[in-house]
């Protein structure tokens, strides 16, 4: 089941920029970040398929959303500037970006490459 953050969430689950400036990770497993809005056709089109994966790797990757429309600053302060954008966050090495509503096999495989995690 994917889950909704807000700015304070964000903060506890994946990385507090205020008080950190170099990344670090305040998840347990590896996280994908969805930056999405309401009105973007392409997002809505990449959601069922990270619910999938959210069941499929349940327990070994948590899959979040964030609102940019509600959540601006986290947005920008990931330098957001089209959407859907996610954010692959392994544990232990710094995160990556795609952009765009990838195909799932696609997001798969950054899965297994980024992530490190096989289903």
């Amino acid at each position: 089941m994917t889950e909704n953050l807000t700015k304070e969430t964000f903060f506890e689950k994946v990385f507090n920029y205020e008080k950190n400036k170099e990344w670090i990770f305040e998840g347990d497993i590896p996280a994908i970040i969805d930056f999405y809005a309401d009105w973007c056709g392409p997002c809505k089109m990449l959601a069922p398929v990270l619910e999938d994966l959210s069941n499929e790797y349940n327990g070994k990757v948590n899959i979040y959303k964030i609102d940019t429309e509600a959540e601006q600053e986290l947005a920008a302060a990931f330098g957001i500037r089209s959407i859907p954008s996610m954010l692959f966050c392994p544990v232990n090495e710094d995160p990556q970006m795609a952009h765009g509503a990838l195909p799932k096999k696609q997001i798969e495989q950054i899965i297994e490459d980024v992530l490190k995690v096989k289903k």
